[in-house]
């Protein structure tokens, strides 16, 4: 099997399992303190990590550099990232906050077109399949356009964007940086960084009387989401970003809601409507129009990204 299908292997986890990820942190966060919640998270993902690592014997030496390099992406992707959807999730539905997440491969654009660092054209297939995105989002925002007057709801969809925006600056800036520590330890600082952050935020956001509620099922939710959501699927995606064009890889962001969403209909009762499907099928062949229109693309010069 050749690096690059074990990179596809490798999205197609981060596609399914990553899209399950929003209804178990809705459910985790009803009743658990979100920051906290997610700091435990990835916070237990990283020390299960490095005592793995030290089972097998995989546990390197590292410099104070070689932290520093991996806390910042683990501050970007893990506790601006994923922990400000933990606590966007308790005011939004669970399927909302996945089809936001869609715009990520949007800001991705934008920062490899400003930086001038993009190795291949858009075609018109690609920025089709961008502008399918957006017409999506704005799609599932005209069920909810009553909901953005409520002070919570607008905080939990500006959340999940400023969210997104920390997510794709963190995919950049290990896509284009030269690491020479292992992708284990990389991932395991990035999970305790990330988890460590996490918890200072819960200092000042969380409310603690939650404690006192939480339910077998946010426990649940929680050990999940470590040893899936963390452990499983982001090492999935760092293995993914590593050996893929970054555009390719962050089309994930389309296929998640499509799975966040039917969960969350069937479980949580979320509302689904016909406006609905349509953005779903519009995400879909979004997806496609990517890959097909990334992959037909002229070389220009050198990128972020790789190959």
């Amino acid at each position: 099997m050749t690096v690059k299908t074990k990179a596809y292997i490798a999205l197609a986890i981060v596609c399914v399992f990553w899209g399950t990820t929003y209804l178990a942190l809705r459910v985790g966060v009803e009743h658990f303190p979100p920051f906290l919640f997610s700091g435990i998270r990835q916070f237990s993902a990283g020390v299960l990590l490095f005592a793995a690592m030290a089972v097998f014997g995989k546990l390197e030496k590292l410099s104070f550099r070689d932290i520093r390099r991996q806390a910042l992406p683990g501050i970007l992707l893990i506790t601006l990232g994923n922990g400000i959807i933990g606590w966007a999730e308790m005011y939004i539905p669970s399927g909302l906050a996945a089809l936001i997440v869609c715009i990520m491969p949007i800001y991705i654009v934008i920062f490899n077109l400003i930086s001038g660092k993009e190795q291949k054209r858009f075609n018109f297939k690609t920025i089709a399949g961008f502008v399918l995105g957006c017409v999506g989002i704005v799609l599932i925002f005209k069920d909810n356009l009553g909901d953005l007057g409520k002070p919570e709801y607008l905080w939990g969809v500006l959340a999940s964007f400023a969210a997104c925006f920390f997510w794709a600056i963190g995919s950049i800036y290990i896509k284009s940086n030269t690491f020479t520590t292992s992708a284990y330890s990389n991932a395991a600082i990035q999970f305790t960084s990330g988890g460590i952050g996490c918890f200072v935020f819960s200092l000042i956001f969380d409310d603690f009387t939650k404690l006192d509620s939480i339910t077998p099922e946010s426990l649940w939710a929680l050990l999940y989401l470590t040893l899936v959501g963390s452990l499983l699927a982001y090492m999935s995606y760092l293995y993914a970003i590593e050996h893929l064009p970054i555009v390719v890889v962050s089309t994930y962001a389309y296929v998640n809601p499509v799975i966040a969403i039917l969960l969350g209909v069937a479980i949580l009762n979320e509302k689904i409507t016909w406006i609905t499907v349509l953005a779903l099928a519009t995400t879909l062949y979004g997806v496609y129009l990517i890959n097909s229109g990334y992959r037909t693309a002229p070389l220009k010069t050198k990128s972020l990204e790789g190959e």
